[in-house]
């Protein structure tokens, strides 16, 4: 029996689109490619993919464009972008704009392989979630007045004006174990859309936590730092990460999303 094809790739450089196959297929996922936009809706609307992988800038439809197309056809296949032209604007809108995740040009392998595993697996849930006999709970969302940055990292600004981040619970579901995390130290600065910490799993994968805000550190969750699998319990609470006084607060807020928005 032919194995289903669970990954479209979109690029319009064919050296990418056949890196993608090549890496892909060595983990034994199968992958579609398509050379612009249009082609890959094309074959959205006849196939049924896990997930796509879309370059942003292409000729034709770029991959907002696509990713606008995308949600007015109500596809609810994950995307990741990925792109050549890597500025945090980028990533910052790809992930405001419902994509899952965002990988510069050039990746790494391992790159690659950590973002289509969480892609994979955060298909998996979302098909559980709509299965009408599900009873089980496979995540936790994030708690009112709460916001995030796509679906990796949460953001709550406290009465004295500083700021609380964390991880995403489903984030958290779309990885192995937590094995450890290397975390910055207070006075260290995080950029919006940037990694500012990495998740170690025991499957030997390293996934980034984004940060939600630009700002200063003030503290570190030292307890994470020996307990790990703090996150994984209680990752809006106990479990958060940084707390950090803002850098433009007013004007980064505007490209997260509030946590009553479903995910």
């Amino acid at each position: 029996m032919t194995k289903p094809v669970q990954i479209l790739a979109i690029d319009d450089e064919q050296i990418i689109l056949d890196s993608i196959v090549k890496l892909c297929s060595s983990e034994g996922w199968t992958v579609d490619t398509a050379e612009n936009a249009e082609t890959g809706l094309e074959k959205i609307r006849k196939h049924s993919y896990a997930l796509i992988i879309s370059d942003i800038m292409m000729p034709g439809m770029d991959g907002f464009e696509l990713l606008d197309t995308l949600r007015d056809m109500e596809v609810v296949t994950p995307v990741i972008i990925t792109t050549g032209y890597s500025t945090v604007e980028n990533a910052v809108r790809s992930l405001y704009n419902g994509a899952i995740d965002f990988l510069p040009k050039p990746f790494t392998v391992d790159e690659l392989i950590s973002s289509v595993s969480r892609g994979i697996r955060y298909h998996e849930i979302q098909q559980t979630l709509h299965h009408e006999d599900h009873d089980e709970v496979l995540f936790v969302p994030c708690p009112a007045k709460y916001n995030r940055l796509g679906y990796n990292s949460w953001a709550l600004v406290t009465e004295d004006g500083s700021v609380r981040v964390g991880v995403v619970d489903l984030f958290l579901r779309t990885v192995q174990t937590v094995e450890s995390i290397e975390l910055l130290q207070p006075e260290d600065e995080l950029i919006q859309g940037n990694s500012c910490a990495e998740i170690h799993t025991d499957d030997g994968k390293v996934h980034p936590f984004l940060a939600p805000l630009s700002g200063r550190i003030v503290e570190t969750n030292a307890d994470i730092g020996q307990t790990p699998t703090l996150l994984e319990k209680d990752p809006y609470f106990k479990g958060w990460v940084y707390t950090i006084i803002p850098a433009d607060l007013n004007y980064e807020f505007k490209m997260l999303i509030p946590c009553t928005a479903e995910i």
